[in-house]
């Protein structure tokens, strides 16, 4: 693939933007970071907080979930007590 039909990803707009040589000797030149270790610590602690995130959501669907039963529940009881 030649240069002009290269992707440039939104991570590499921001490492340029915070450091436009090591832009270039990443992109470029094609030279590993020298900081491999804080990248996969870093790596880590992003899919941790992802799996979080995710079971954050799930919890606010739960949670919704059972005060919609609560609601019905209610509307149930409140209907058989008028009729009752």
């Amino acid at each position: 693939m030649d240069d002009s039909a290269r992707i440039i990803r939104a991570s590499e707009v921001g490492q340029y933007a915070y450091c436009a040589r090591a832009w270039w000797l990443g992109s470029v030149q094609g030279l590993p970071s020298s900081h491999q270790q804080e990248m996969t610590v870093g790596e880590a602690v992003h899919l941790r907080h992802g799996k979080g995130v995710r079971v954050s959501l799930a919890l606010a669907w739960l949670a919704y979930a059972v005060l919609l039963l609560a609601v019905v529940v209610g509307v149930v009881w409140v209907v058989s007590v008028l009729v009752g």
